[in-house]
């Protein structure tokens, strides 16, 4: 990888390490963007070196601060996965602006709400961004430049300035970005990320995995694209819709894999078990790639089994955190099928592996209040579940704009700050930390405290499930838990019979645990709520709202 200095030094900006790869290895290739196919069928792309992209780097740099941007700035930056996006992240980096990033698919309700909130000074996105911008001009009332973008692929425009762009001696703890939670178990939140902490972010992922220079990644989250000038990675766009990633077509993907020799790629394990079924039912094996990066939520372990043989030279890592902070922990496929894998189908949780150096975790009581520093001293020992509680070079310090969110999320101590993840877990006896769900997600009846993962885990091992999630309803006037079930293809009952053998099955692996052996009550879905980022994450909350409005209906 990148030989990058980890020390606090005083100037800190990721865009420095394009400029630096372009000085060292500018003919190396950068990236490839996809623009329709070969008559023969291949991929066609457009593709630029390290030299190439640092000129549209630059130029875009030149051309936005004659628009007026400058250090400070706040950019909301609404752009297709690709040349521009990059381009102008790394030139607003550079400028010491700061670019807004939203997820495309949160709707738009969602999206106004997080504009609002946010308050950018200048617009630079495609004709729709315009468009709104229009349509909702109090959304937009802080907004006095707007840059309109053309398509996927189109260049940096000439700006008059001419030379050497030089950007801004930006210091670790300027702000970099704002980037937005997804969302999946409340309001979208922007997450300040400065300077320093997006590089600890590349010094941490570059020797986790030890990624080195001159590997090919496919990311398949937008945001991903923007470590690998930093880390020397050529980067392959993929054919997705950032908004409905889940819609992918695997044919699509495994051809960039095969076409480019992709060696890395970052994707939720839902994408992951689309592609993995295609390989799987075409005879399809995955030799370039050196590793795969599943996030977003939980990998079930017959996940890692199916990827053994699509991937006869690569592994498969889980890498486990949040937007406020990554990466926390990871673990590695192999270790979860030969260590973990048989407790979390005893609903044990799911083993997210040891933390990464430089990061402590600590397990706090479980409470929806705001807790101060003797959460951290008064921590719970291995084997307890409790709040996940973690500190870091990576950790983020605040929200945009939401002072109680703030508080609420992070402990301050004399030297660090701590992140509640709102995720419970526990730390068992070699230190490995474990996932057992989100902290709003849980339910309470009685004195029992259902887990999330820890019920999921258990009838996800069954052949004809696809994956289940966790709610409550109301039965006779009493509060209980459910099982929500989404069969695999194929499987969805269709008769009485049918429906009573499902269910006799989903009943004798509730009685195998304790956590599980009191759930009697299942209902199947085709589809779940997810978050709109990975397509992965479940909406528990709006399942259950779902599921308690047909009851009523």
């Amino acid at each position: 990888m990148a030989e990058l200095d980890s020390s606090m030094a005083p100037v800190a900006n990721v865009s420095r390490f394009l400029d630096q790869m372009s000085e060292r290895r500018g003919d190396r290739l950068a990236l490839l963007a996809p623009s329709g196919r070969k008559r023969s069928g291949e991929i066609n792309y457009l593709s630029l070196s390290f030299a190439e992209l640092r000129r549209e780097q630059d130029n875009w740099g030149r051309h936005l601060r004659e628009a007026g941007v400058e250090r400070g700035t706040r950019v909301l930056l609404m752009a297709r996965p690709g040349l521009p996006l990059i381009a102008i992240c790394f030139a607003l980096f550079k400028l010491g602006a700061v670019p807004i990033v939203i997820d495309p698919g949160m709707g738009l309700r969602s999206f106004l709400s997080c504009v609002r909130r946010s308050r950018p000074t200048a617009l630079v996105g495609i004709s729709l961004a315009i468009w709104v911008s229009r349509i909702f001009p109090a959304v937009f009332r802080t907004v006095t430049i707007k840059i309109k973008l053309g398509g996927g692929l189109s260049r940096a425009p000439i700006a008059k300035e001419s030379g050497a762009f030089r950007g801004e001696f930006t210091k670790s703890n300027d702000l970099a970005a704002i980037l937005f939670t997804s969302g999946s178990t409340g309001p979208a939140k922007g997450v300040c990320y400065e300077h320093g902490m997006f590089e600890a972010q590349v010094i941490a992922i570059g020797r986790q995995y030890g990624i080195e220079e001159g590997e090919v990644d496919l990311p398949m989250l937008p945001i991903f694209a923007l470590f690998n000038p930093a880390l020397g990675m050529t980067t392959v766009i993929p054919e997705i819709n950032p908004s409905k990633p889940a819609t992918v077509d695997p044919a699509k993907i495994i051809q960039a894999i095969r076409q480019c020799d992709v060696t890395n790629s970052f994707g939720s394990p839902v994408l992951w078990k689309k592609i993995g079924g295609y390989c799987q039912a075409n005879g399809i094996t995955l030799p370039s790639l050196r590793r795969i990066l599943m996030a977003g939520s939980s990998v079930p372990p017959h996940l890692f089994r199916d990827f053994k043989e699509i991937l006869p030279q690569g592994v498969v890592h889980s890498p486990y955190g949040a937007t406020e902070i990554l990466p926390v922990s990871s673990i590695v496929g192999e270790q979860a099928l030969e260590e973990t894998a048989e407790l979390t189908e005893r609903g044990r949780g799911t083993c997210v592996g040891k933390p990464l150096p430089g990061v402590e975790v600590r397990i706090g009581k479980i409470s929806d209040d705001w807790l101060g520093k003797e959460a951290l001293e008064d921590a719970l020992p291995p084997g307890e579940v409790g709040e996940i509680i973690v500190s870091g070079p990576s950790v983020t310090r605040e929200y945009d704009n939401l002072p109680e969110a703030t508080n609420r999320s992070k402990i301050r101590t004399e030297d660090c700050i701590w992140h509640r993840m709102g995720d419970l877990g526990y730390l068992d006896e070699k230190g490995r930390l474990w996932f057992c769900g989100r902290l709003a997600e849980r339910i309470q009846i009685g004195k029992k405290t259902y887990l999330t993962d820890c019920c999921e885990g258990v009838f996800n091992a069954l052949p004809d499930v696809y994956r289940s999630a966790l709610v409550s309803l109301e039965k006779d006037g009493e509060r209980v838990p459910c099982m929500a079930i989404q069969p695999r293809q194929g499987t969805f009952p269709k008769t009485r019979l049918e429906r009573n053998q499902f269910i006799e099955g989903l009943k004798k692996a509730a009685a195998s645990t304790g956590m599980t052996g009191d759930i009697r009550e299942f209902v199947f879905r085709k589809t779940f709520p997810v978050d709109v980022r990975h397509n992965a994450k479940i909406n528990r909350i709006e399942l259950a709202r779902l599921l308690r409005r047909k009851v009523a209906d």
